[in-house]
């Protein structure tokens, strides 16, 4: 989750950071997304590992989109957490990225974040057209 927490210093994304479990502590899991959403959190970014129920127990508590992110941990190599976290039942979706892919779950929370904000939105379309710079100095300048 630390490239994740990178991603979002980068583009200035306020965040705040939370180690919570949804099987050993769920009454704090829910006071912990109570007061998020008192906060005004816009998007929830949750990482986890083995059978990977924190994404989808905080989908079940709020309507804050929540991301998740499956964490390789145990004999299958985070497999299981990514089909835990995508095999999500209607109506309570969580948005999956890949296996320890906090960074591109953060890049998912800003672009959907920059549907409210112009400010991330410049910011974002700087990011890709620089991405695009240095892909085509790496091609030899042909795209």
């Amino acid at each position: 989750m630390e490239k994740a927490a990178a991603v979002f210093k980068d583009f200035g994304i306020v965040f705040s950071s939370h180690t919570v479990s949804a099987h050993r502590a769920p009454e704090l899991l829910g006071e912990t997304v109570a007061a998020l959403e008192e906060g005004g959190t816009e998007i929830i970014v949750a990482g986890a590992g083995l059978a990977a129920h924190l994404p989808g127990v905080i989908a079940g508590k709020t309507i804050i989109p929540v991301i998740g992110v499956p964490i390789a941990s145990g004999s299958l190599g985070g497999m299981d957490a990514l089909l835990s976290i995508v095999q999500m039942p209607w109506p309570v979706p969580v948005a999956a990225v890949g296996i320890d892919n906090g960074a591109n779950a953060a890049y998912l929370a800003a672009e959907i974040l920059s549907l409210k904000y112009p400010e991330l939105k410049t910011k974002l379309l700087a990011f890709r057209n620089r991405m695009k710079e240095e892909a085509a100095r790496d091609a030899g300048g042909g795209l």
